[in-house]
């Protein structure tokens, strides 16, 4: 296990693209998959995340920084391994459904412990034969989605809502989900956006999504940037007091509200409801370590079932680096303290890793243990830091 000390060098100047968004790339995948014909998804995501669903589908090419998908097939039964990738899992279950013959899916030792039965009952009211302990992994004795009525029991995850929603079309009839507690939004309507790319439109209800028979079209599309990827470089700018562009980064809902949160700080705490933006939680903690008073983070729950206890993780690694900090089921509040070096554990958690390097190029002797792990999402994060004149070193 190596680790990383990034050197301060006073306000940065950051002129940055970042990769294309997994979240983005992995839905797209999925409809390609499932449209007759040859679908382009231009400046796809490298991620580790993405390589996993890559793998299990048949018929795609990489040609630079896109992705060739000649789709119009369901996967082939058998045992899948999904690691740690909880968006790639969860996708592919009910992909799985829409085959035939035995599939058993399953993960990591952490990703058998974060949750997935809200979506296999869900699968269940649809007539598929599925079956699991609450957590990966899952066995379906797959013939088909028969369609009809669901419902989405569970709040762990937006990711059963998409997962559903992607495979519809292809049911044998019309689906509709009944789900009233929705974590994270913007990223079911990423899902519902990406649906309607590939020529299908998701009606809406009333606490409920109504998916028509139909298939969905090859097409070429643009993979929107990772805006959570964005927001280091933004929060770097802001702890450091200097700049940072991030070509092709759009403000607005989701992840894109970081900045308007960050605006709104002024170098003060800030009490604010994160449902919505979940991936930039840990960027907007390290910030909180450099702003007057305390900052509160609420109504994010689901972070204690991502790659790690988000949660959990961030408070002990915060606590290393000078911050009091006090855990709440849902979010934490940070008070900030006198800032001191520390060597950060990232827990397999790529998001731990690139937030607390926010932190490291503003305190001096901060180490990040196990940095390989931003390969999940933003294999060359580090490299992009250099590429910018940040002093990266290297410790075995």
């Amino acid at each position: 296990m190596t680790r990383i000390r990034i050197e301060p060098a006073g306000p940065v100047n950051f002129d940055v693209a970042v990769p294309g968004s997994k979240s983005h790339t992995n839905r797209a995948l999925v409809c390609a998959s499932l449209a007759e014909g040859e679908s382009v998804l231009a400046g796809a995501s490298d991620s580790d995340d993405t390589a996993r669903l890559v793998a299990v589908l048949a018929g795609i090419e990489r040609l630079d920084a896109d992705l060739v998908v000649r789709g119009g097939a369901p996967p082939r039964a058998g045992d899948y391994f999904f690691g740690n990738a909880g968006t790639s899992l969860r996708f592919f279950t009910s992909l799985a459904a829409l085959g035939r013959g035995r599939f058993t899916i399953d993960g990591d030792a952490r990703m058998r412990e974060r949750p997935i039965g809200g979506l296999v009952d869900a699968l269940r009211d649809l007539g598929v034969d599925a079956r699991c302990g609450g957590r990966p992994p899952v066995i379906l004795d797959a013939r088909g989605i028969r369609g009809g009525r669901c419902t989405i029991r569970d709040d762990a995850s937006s990711q059963f809502v998409s997962s559903i929603l992607l495979a519809a079309p292809c049911a044998d009839g019309p689906v509709t989900i009944e789900a009233r507690h929705v974590p994270s939004w913007p990223y079911v309507q990423m899902t519902l956006d990406t649906m309607e790319a590939f020529g299908v439109r998701v009606e809406r209800e009333i606490a409920a999504l109504r998916v028509p028979k139909g298939a969905y079209a090859a097409r070429r599309i643009e993979i929107e940037p990772d805006a959570a990827a964005a927001n280091y470089f933004h929060a770097a700018a802001a702890v450091t007091g200097g700049r940072a562009t991030v070509r092709g980064y759009r403000r607005g809902a989701g992840e894109g509200r970081f900045l308007d949160i960050l605006e709104s700080m002024k170098g003060r705490g800030v009490d604010v409801d994160m449902n919505d933006c979940p991936d930039s939680v840990q960027t907007l903690a390290v910030v909180a370590l450099f702003a007057e008073g305390s900052t509160r983070i609420r109504n994010v729950k689901n972070l204690r079932v991502k790659e790690t206890d988000r949660i959990a993780a961030l408070g002990a690694e915060l606590r290393k680096l000078g911050a009091r900090v006090t855990e709440f089921e849902d979010g934490l509040e940070i008070a900030p303290g006198p800032l001191r070096p520390a060597e950060i554990e990232t827990y397999n958690d790529h998001r731990m890793a690139m937030s607390f390097a926010v932190a490291a190029l503003a305190v001096p002797g901060v180490e990040i243990r196990d940095p390989e792990c931003v390969s999940k999402s933003f294999p060359r994060f580090f490299d992009v830091l250099e590429s910018q004149g940040v002093k990266v070193v290297r410790v075995p």
